[in-house]
């Protein structure tokens, strides 16, 4: 196997972002807080964690009258969780052949 895995995004609270951030354009802080079932200070550093590495694009903005955080892919963070997503198939592929004997 020559995928290799993204250690920055291979967590699993990473992944469920990332799952979100490709199906959608940008998300609020808070329903990315609702799916990944993890709590804000968590959350704050999976996002610090992904924002370090270019991936996501964070913007701050008001919004019936509290402050409120939106999270979007970057275009390296969309590439990048397209090959952590084929590294992950890749090792499915690998799986199935050995459980089939092949």
């Amino acid at each position: 196997m020559t995928d290799r895995f993204d250690p920055v995004l291979h967590p699993p609270a990473r992944l469920q972002i990332a799952t979100v951030l490709a199906n959608v354009d940008t998300v609020e802080f808070s329903r990315l807080r609702e799916i990944t079932g993890v709590s804000d200070s968590v959350l704050s550093k999976h996002l610090s964690a992904l924002s370090e590495a270019g991936y996501i694009a964070l913007k701050k903005a008001a919004l019936d009258g509290r402050q409120r955080t939106w999270v979007s892919f970057t275009r390296p963070g969309r590439k990048a969780f397209a090959a952590h997503v084929g590294a992950l198939n890749a090792l499915v592929r690998h799986a199935e052949q050995a459980i089939s004997g092949q």
